[in-house]
């Protein structure tokens, strides 16, 4: 019996979202998207401290995961109207990213719309899917919904870019096995999840990438000792104390998701 080779490399990948000195101009308008919108003062003092840092960010497709090696990516969730110009300051400096797009947003007043789209594409960042209509508690849908969340947003992306997705982020954070199971079975090769681990997992054929959510409290200290591959252990443990806590908590956690979700 032939024993399967491991991946070896390290990805310290981090899911920022919006930045904009205005919120109300990009992205959710939710009381729970506050928190994850940065300035575009921090954001720059963001990426300078990356620019200080070891590693250049790459983009998941061109990283060869079973040879030891460290890797830092970029990631932006939602596709909201502030994915243009973050692209343009990340393309300044030669850097590529991930942006991950709710399709059913796409062309609304605080979203990007088709052009958009193709012209994140045209400057070499990596456009993906994060669902079709952002379920905030994804693990709670069905198997079959699951699917269709991935297939319909999917579709739409490959239609916009004109070639095959094959990258997207689960939205809301809220994971499963059968969630990291029917982003496989959709076809992706690359989900990017909430979890603050290094080291991807293959599930069926789709590699399972970890990635550390910035808010708009993160200081430039701390993000410098994480793109050192520092505090992330940390991170999984108080991760994963969190979710044993909403585990217990069952309709009362459902009820504050749709408290911080709410739009209007």
């Amino acid at each position: 019996m032939t024993t399967p080779t491991l991946p070896m490399a390290e990805v310290a990948s981090f899911m920022y979202h919006e930045v904009a000195n205005d919120p109300s101009r990009t992205g959710f308008q939710r009381p729970g998207a506050r928190e994850y919108t940065l300035t575009r003062r921090a954001f720059t003092e963001h990426l300078d401290a990356i620019a200080s840092g070891p590693l250049v960010p790459a983009l998941v497709t061109q990283a060869d995961l079973f040879v030891p090696q460290k890797y830092l990516m970029l990631t932006f969730d939602d596709g909201g109207a502030s994915a243009l110009q973050i692209a343009e300051e990340l393309t300044r400096r030669g850097w590529k990213a991930h942006f991950f797009i709710c399709t059913g947003r796409i062309g609304e007043k605080t979203f990007v719309d088709p052009a958009g789209i193709r012209q994140l594409r045209a400057q070499g960042h990596l456009v993906g899917t994060h669902s079709h209509t952002h379920p905030d508690i994804f693990r709670d849908l069905t198997r079959r919904q699951m699917l269709d969340e991935w297939r319909i947003s999917r579709g739409i992306v490959e239609q916009i870019t004109g070639e095959p997705c094959i990258a997207g982020s689960v939205p809301g954070g809220d994971i499963s096995q059968a969630t990291l199971e029917a982003a496989a079975e959709s076809g992706l090769k690359y989900l990017f999840t909430s979890e603050p681990w290094l080291r991807p997992v293959d599930v069926d054929g789709c590699w399972i990438m970890g990635r550390y959510i910035v808010k708009s409290t993160m200081t430039v200290d701390h993000l410098r000792g994480l793109i050192r591959m520092r505090g992330w252990k940390m991170a999984q443990a108080e991760r994963t104390l969190k979710e044993v806590a909403r585990r217990a908590l069952g309709p009362a956690y459902r009820y504050y998701v749709r408290s911080r979700t709410a739009e209007g």
